[in-house]
């Protein structure tokens, strides 16, 4: 598996709209969600291609000090390997080139592997918001405080 990690671009949406509802069915994003989301210049997207093809991407909204994880996806025959991790990481160092001193994600409460995944790259619970999906699904409220990751 060659993969690589690379910005977003208006030619990988339809191909990330399409793994974005594969993965997520009941609360996909639409593809003019994306395209507003690359068109703001407070917000970063990447995308990990594997021999061109979208096999997950991943965004932030970075204004310093503060950034938020927007989006984080993996597709299925590709999870298990790190890329989730190597998505969150580029979302990260991008954040602090940007002077953010911080980052915030809401996940899933039920998500497992990516409540996993978070607490490996150094995020606590701060809270938990009952509802929060349109399935009625909870949502754990999670932060990291960047000058902890340098430094470990």
């Amino acid at each position: 598996m060659t993969v690589s990690v690379e910005p977003m671009r208006w030619w990988h949406i339809d191909a990330v709209h399409a793994l974005e509802r594969s993965l997520f069915p009941a609360d996909a994003w639409t593809t003019e969600q994306f395209w507003q989301e690359l068109a703001q210049p407070t917000r970063h997207y990447v995308v990990a291609l594997d021999d061109d093809r979208p096999v997950g991407y991943a965004g932030a909204f970075v204004l310093a000090p503060d950034a938020d994880v927007q989006t984080i996806a993996v597709a299925d025959d590709h999870q298990g390997r790190g890329l989730a991790t190597a998505l969150l990481s580029e979302l990260l160092d991008e954040a602090s080139a940007r002077g953010a001193t911080h980052v915030l994600l809401e996940v899933r409460a039920d998500n497992d592997p990516a409540l996993a995944l978070y607490r490996r790259c150094g995020f606590a619970r701060i809270s938990e918001r009952r509802a929060y999906y349109p399935d009625g699904g909870d949502a754990v409220v999670m932060r990291l405080a960047l000058a902890d990751r340098e430094h470990a």
